[in-house]
């Protein structure tokens, strides 16, 4: 039966053997390395898509009419490696002033293509059209205001709201067609007009229509200089929508136009890294995206790299990748999150959460101290352990067990030769090789009786080993590769475990001994995250370098951190306050760096709840699809809070802001008081 497997076999864009399960339209090949053919789009002399490499660009934060500013900033934003700038147009005074703009980066020597980004304001859009190379519409505000109201239309109905669209969105497209003048149709997950949600709901599906609607009223026109976007802050949602994206135009017969990445309102700092490379990321590794913004609350200038970063693992992914055998049947829904049907094993598996295990291998477990990193403190006076949010759930010692007893909330694995000759084979348990572990089921050798990990590659696939997983219920899979194209062939792996209907839970590790500091959590949550958010995972294992790191005590916390933050981010796992937050523009009315600072500095010890923070209505209510708390500003020095997309408190002075922020919290029992931490 695994003839077929373990012989490379390479899809091809015309190769359909990999729909005969689910249909898998949305990209060529689920196991091979292959950028999506689109069309080409002309942006001032920056073309986009086709052969053209992936494109960067980022959003200036400076107000509009502030044209030295703007141009100041503009080009710190191009040295940095922005190939498009974006900036945002919000009425006609800011569309005239792109105009002054764009000459002044000219008069400099820029020649880097400008962005306008449009809201609420055709007349605006018309005006920036006719200045700049490229215009940003939203299809849930440009000729809609929400007021989230549902309205059950008829069909009729419906179609009349479409001719109105049709009306107000024709003079910019024929503006658009006339000047040679690109357009990006962006969709927000949270800004969809009331007639989408009524119809399709706050979905993947409401998204790709919003966009479907526009695109078709341009191919109507013969205008087709079009970039398409998806962006949501939640990367789950997000990738779904891309994928379905890309499968309608397929289906209706329509142009494969270039696509524009991003996660909406990120954040800031790791968080917000670790979450845009989850959602772009796994597209990236399909094969889809045109051009990357990665949207930090930062200074723009820091967005460029990290997009870029992102992207430069792709340039010779297929030269540089082994060959994985094609998938067959695919058993996974792409565009609807369901998580993998599999048997409880101790506490992996089953309706478990996923569980984090920290690598200790090239480290000495000799002193408490060790643990803390983890997240476990011991406390010498009362002789207890106490753990944070962050606890790590087992350590893997490898040949050097742990010299004390560990805390109850903490489990050690251990190389099976070692725990052979263990004084303690209760209470830790053992690591094997697909070899070991195949000779051990023949051989009737002891096991544990309730947990054994064996570490498998997909090339470890047999129906030896296959069959004994069959009859092992306590068995949890580690899951590795050395492949280039590492996330496609652990998801092989895991769809072959499905297609053969085995049910043990999966941990997925990776290695990172060779990446850049910087660049580990991009490449991790791409190659983890974009697992989790299909379902494929019980259970996350980092490693870095093979030696012991200078920097022990960091090193293990950040890779704890970052492990929990994946978990995080791909929804599979809450363990901490989420922030939802834009990263500014010029219409934002505070500074969103220091007062998401000093919101998370108050409220960050709230486990699970999601705080937006955005800086115009504009990215209010409706940007924070996602959020339990809003924090928006709605004037100079004003706030309004809300509780998901209900405004409760309008025009709160921002030096009140923050406490009464929390006095809404504390309104619906979800405030905790914040205990001191042990460091």
């Amino acid at each position: 039966m695994l003839d077929s497997l373990l012989t490379p076999s390479i899809s091809t864009a015309t190769d359909t053997s990999e729909r005969s399960g689910s249909p898998v339209l949305y990209t060529p090949s689920l196991t091979q390395y292959i950028r999506r053919k689109t069309s080409t789009v002309t942006i001032g002399d920056v073309p986009m898509g086709s052969d053209y490499p992936i494109r960067v660009q980022s959003m200036t934060t400076v107000d509009t009419m502030d044209t030295e500013g703007s141009i100041e900033q503009s080009i710190r934003m191009i040295e940095a490696g922005c190939e498009y700038v974006r900036i945002t147009a919000p009425s006609v005074k800011e569309a005239q002033n792109l105009e002054n703009i764009r000459k002044g980066l000219r008069a400099r020597g820029y020649t880097t293509p400008l962005v306008a980004d449009i809201h609420f304001t055709p007349n605006a859009a018309e005006l920036a059209a006719r200045i700049v190379e490229k215009v940003r519409i939203n299809p849930g505000n440009y000729a809609d205001r929400k007021r989230f109201e549902f309205i059950d239309y008829t069909d009729a109905a419906y179609a009349a709201e479409l001719d109105r669209i049709r009306e107000k969105f024709l003079p910019l497209v024929r503006i658009c067609k006339e000047y040679g003048t690109a357009m990006r149709i962006g969709t927000n997950h949270g800004s969809l007009s009331d007639r989408i949600l009524s119809r399709y709901g706050d979905t993947p599906a409401g998204m790709v229509e919003s966009a479907l609607e526009f695109l078709r009223i341009c191919e109507a026109e013969n205008y087709y200089n079009i970039v398409l976007s998806m962006k949501s802050s939640n990367p789950q949602v997000m990738v779904q929508a891309y994928r379905l994206l890309v499968q309608r135009l397929d289906e209706e017969g329509l142009k494969p136009y270039p696509l524009h990445l991003g996660v909406t309102e990120a954040g800031e700092a790791e968080d917000g890294r670790i979450k845009s490379a989850l959602g772009i990321g796994t597209l990236l590794e399909d094969g889809i995206g045109d051009t990357v913004r990665v949207s930090l609350t930062e200074e723009p200038e820091r967005e460029a790299p990290v997009a870029q970063a992102l992207i430069d693992r792709y340039t010779h992914r297929a030269e540089k990748s082994t060959p994985i055998p094609a998938i067959t049947t695919y058993p996974i829904n792409p565009f609807q999150y369901t998580r993998r049907t599999t048997h409880e094993v101790a506490n992996f598996g089953g309706q478990n959460v996923p569980r984090v295990i920290a690598d200790f291998s090239q480290i000495l477990v000799q002193e408490h101290d060790v643990l803390q990193p983890i997240g476990h403190f011991y406390l010498p006076v009362p002789d207890k352990w106490r753990m944070n949010d962050l606890g790590a759930d087992y350590i893997y010692t490898g040949s050097s067990p742990a010299r004390f007893m560990l805390p109850n909330g903490l489990k050690e694995i251990q190389d099976f030769v070692v725990w052979q000759t263990g004084s303690d084979q209760v209470n830790t348990f053992p690591l094997l090789s697909a070899a070991e572990y195949i000779t051990a089921s023949s051989t009737a050798e002891k096991l544990h009786n309730r947990l054994n990990f064996v570490r498998v590659m997909l090339a470890d696939l047999s129906d030896e080993l296959l069959q004994a997983l069959r009859t092992d219920n306590t068995v949890v899979l580690l899951i590795a590769t050395d492949n280039a194209h590492a996330m496609p062939e652990l998801r092989r792996l895991v769809v072959e475990l499905m297609n053969q209907a085995i049910t043990t839970p999966v941990v997925i590790q990776r290695n990172y001994a060779t990446v850049p500091d910087e660049d580990m959590p991009l490449y991790a949550a791409t190659d983890m995250g974009g697992l989790l958010i299909d379902g494929l995972g019980d259970g996350v294992l980092l490693s870095t370098a093979e030696t012991q790191p200078t920097n022990q005590a960091g090193q293990l916390s950040r890779l704890n951190s970052l492990a929990f933050g994946i978990l995080q981010a791909a929804r599979t796992r809450i363990t901490k306050t989420e922030y939802i937050s834009c990263p500014s523009c010029g219409r934002t009315l505070f500074d969103l760096q220091e007062t998401t600072a000093r919101i998370r500095q108050r409220t960050d010890h709230l486990k699970g709840v999601k705080i937006g923070i955005m800086g115009c209505i504009v990215n209010g209510p409706g940007e924070m699809a996602d959020a339990d708390y809003g924090y928006v500003g709605i004037g100079r020095d004003k706030i309004a809070l809300y509780r998901g997309q209900q405004v409760i408190k309008k025009s709160v002075p921002a030096d009140r802001a923050v406490d009464e922020l929390i006095e809404l919290i504390r309104e619906d029992n979800r405030w905790i008081e914040p205990t001191l931490e042990i460091v």
